[in-house]
């Protein structure tokens, strides 16, 4: 049996082992500057300690607030080993109600927080009786009160290592692998998140099983461009990276969200990695910058680069059974379009990237199919933060594109149907999974946790099958299931999915059907991709009139037509499940209006509840038909 590690024990081992080489990369000025294994590991003493002479207690919770950076990274080693638990919260998080229910519900009595942040936790101190400090990452020209800078807080700790040394070992040798090290927020779904209690074990042994699919050299660099609260960023970058002697590089923040997001790509210009981690939006939106730099080059290009992308695309099939006796004649063009066209996509992004791991949502085959062709593979994974949260994932050594990828090892898997039975290979029902990685349970809700962790099995809520004993296949939510009015239930996922896929002029869609006479779809436009469609084929007509909205409105409709008979995507399900009607919606879903969690999936819920009225509407003769006054509203 494997050695049961806390992370304390984890990082020991791994910074002594990769001393010398870099694990941090931050950009200060114009410059990344690297801070190594061994200087990570001090630093982390210097926190930790800096903390005890503080006050903190071994078991105390410490909130931390922060976008990516190396406080982020030292911050949690320093709670760590000073045997305190970290609460990491996001900070797409920008309701008052929902820090202070997270800081409140944990019963932190610290918040290490970024400048960039300070101002929400300024505005909800007052809300905050039990919290004692205010750790501010920046230095600031003055501090209001309970504050106190980072760096204050680790010339502490220099002192209490000088006088107490053996004092601060003890302290961290005491903690063990079954202590918390995390309450891990989940994004809201519910009126009040759950905390997840994540111990030392589970981190470890997550990175142990990530091992067993996912490999890396101690020369590969990852660029971190998902949040770190994010538990998949958390152990498939900072944990995993780390136990590979691999270095992690986070993007400079910005002082706006915008600002943070065109940091992105130059971050991705200078630092150069070799491996990142992504969520479909992201996934999207790097496909849509590269086809726009291609659609800048002109025509002639741009049908170069599709034929050479097909080309890709029907030789590699799905990356496990690429190429064959009766395609090697297209190796020799591949090989030149590589060096003519896609050798420059890939510039665009550093220039030495491997591969992708996706995680998140389901990333579309088309999108696993795109990266590929173009040489930079995005392998997906699937995980939930309550597996803390790497279930299974592809990566270059097996993948099959369209799968959620190889289970990893040791950890027992199975799939259930709603009566709790196993069903065997090929069938879908209730992805079940049982192993060191499974939480610990929810913080202050036993209810939910002996409701969802039974006799050790952790129930994901997720619906999948499995294709052999290896690789997992998850098609959607266990529990989202629709259902006709004749009581026949069918997954929405799939069909949501294909319409966001296949038309530029739908960006989001949620399907609904409880029992009732025909499905509807809540909608949410491309209005952009709409206008421009108008210009082309209707020059004269005002898109804000009644006229340019109709004609709108009827593209939308002919969009989803296109799934019935006569269209092109006919035949992909079946007729009684696609919507008989839309109901168009003003905005779109994000993680401000509540509609998106902090995963970027869609909390169908909050979408029902917000949209009622006009679901509602859309089981009227009037509200059926697409042009309607509630939809001409939208638009």
């Amino acid at each position: 049996m494997a050695e049961r590690l806390t992370i304390i024990q984890f990082v020991e081992k791994y910074t002594k082992q990769f001393e010398g080489n870099t694990f941090l990369w931050e950009k200060h000025g114009k410059e990344w500057i690297p801070t190594t294994f061994g200087q990570t590991r001090e630093e982390a003493y210097r926190a930790g300690a800096g903390l005890m002479s503080l006050g903190v207690q071994k078991g105390e919770k410490v909130s931390l607030l922060s976008e990516g950076r190396n406080s982020w990274v030292i911050g949690e080693l320093g709670i760590l080993y000073a045997g305190a638990v970290n609460v990491p919260l996001s900070i797409k998080l920008e309701e008052s109600n929902d820090l202070i229910f997270r800081i409140r519900h944990s019963d932190s009595k610290y918040v290490m927080v970024s400048a960039g942040q300070l101002p929400k936790i300024r505005k909800i101190l007052k809300d905050l009786p039990l919290v004692e400090k205010v750790i501010v990452f920046d230095d600031l020209p003055e501090y209001q009160e309970k504050e106190i800078a980072f760096s204050e807080v680790c010339r502490m700790g220099d002192a209490f290592l000088a006088d107490h040394r053996e004092m601060f070992e003890q302290r961290y040798s005491s903690v063990g692998p079954d202590d918390y090290a995390n309450i891990s927020y989940t994004s809201g779904t519910t009126a009040d998140p759950k905390g997840i209690l994540l111990t030392h074990r589970n981190y470890t042994a997550n990175v142990e099983q990530a091992r067993s699919v996912i490999g890396v050299d101690p020369d590969d660099r990852m660029l971190i461009i998902l949040p770190l609260d994010h538990c998949f960023a958390h152990v498939a970058g900072f944990y995993t990276m780390m136990s590979y002697g691999a270095s992690i590089g986070t993007v400079p923040a910005g002082k706006t969200p915008m600002e943070a997001l065109r940091n992105i790509p130059m971050s991705i210009r200078e630092l150069k990695p070799t491996v990142m981690l992504s969520v479909p939006a992201l996934a999207k939106n790097f496909k849509k910058n590269i086809e726009s730099g291609v659609k800048a080059k002109g025509p002639k290009v741009e049908k170069l680069y599709n034929f050479a992308l097909n080309l890709a695309i029907s030789y590699n099939r799905e990356g496990y059974n690429k190429g064959g006796f009766f395609q090697c004649w297209k190796k020799p063009l591949m090989s030149l379009f590589d060096k003519l066209i896609f050798k420059s996509v890939r510039e665009g992004l550093g220039g030495k990237m491997k591969f992708f791991v996706g995680g998140g949502a389901l990333l579309d085959i088309d999108l696993q199919r795109y990266y590929y062709a173009i040489g930079i593979p995005m392998y997906q994974g699937y995980g939930l933060s309550e597996a803390t949260p790497i279930i299974s994932a592809n990566a270059p050594a097996k993948h099959i594109l369209g799968s959620s990828g190889c289970v990893v090892k040791p950890m027992d898997i199975k799939i259930c149907d709603e009566d709790g039975n196993e069903l065997p290979y090929g069938q879908k029902g209730e992805i079940v999974i049982r192993g060191e990685n499974v939480m610990a349970g929810y913080w202050k809700n036993p209810k939910s946790t002996a409701e969802t962790v039974v006799d050790g099995w952790l129930h994901t809520g997720d619906m999948g099958y499995m294709r052999d004993k290896d690789f997992l296949y998850v098609v959607g939510r266990f529990k989202s299931l629709l259902i006709g009015a004749d009581g026949e239930k069918y997954s929405p996922e799939g069909i949501e999915e294909s319409l966001v896929e296949n038309s530029g002029y739908i960006d989001q869609v949620v399907l609904h059907n409880s029992q009732d006479p025909y499905t509807i779809a809540l909608l949410v436009p491309n209005k952009d991709a709409l206008k421009a469609w108008l210009k082309e084929t209707a020059p004269q007509t005002d898109p804000d009139s009644v006229e340019g909205k109709t004609l709108m409105l009827g593209k939308i409709q002919d969009e989803v037509n296109s799934y019935r008979k006569g269209g092109k995507n006919f035949g992909a399900f079946p007729e009684r499940w696609l919507p008989a009607a839309v109901c168009v919606l003003p905005e779109p879903f994000t993680e401000k209006n509540h509609m998106v969690n902090s995963t970027m999936k869609i909390v169908r819920g909050n979408v029902e509840k917000a949209y009622a009225d006009r679901m509602a509407f859309a089981y009227t003769p009037e509200g059926k038909n697409i042009v309607n006054e509630q939809n001409l509203a939208a638009l």
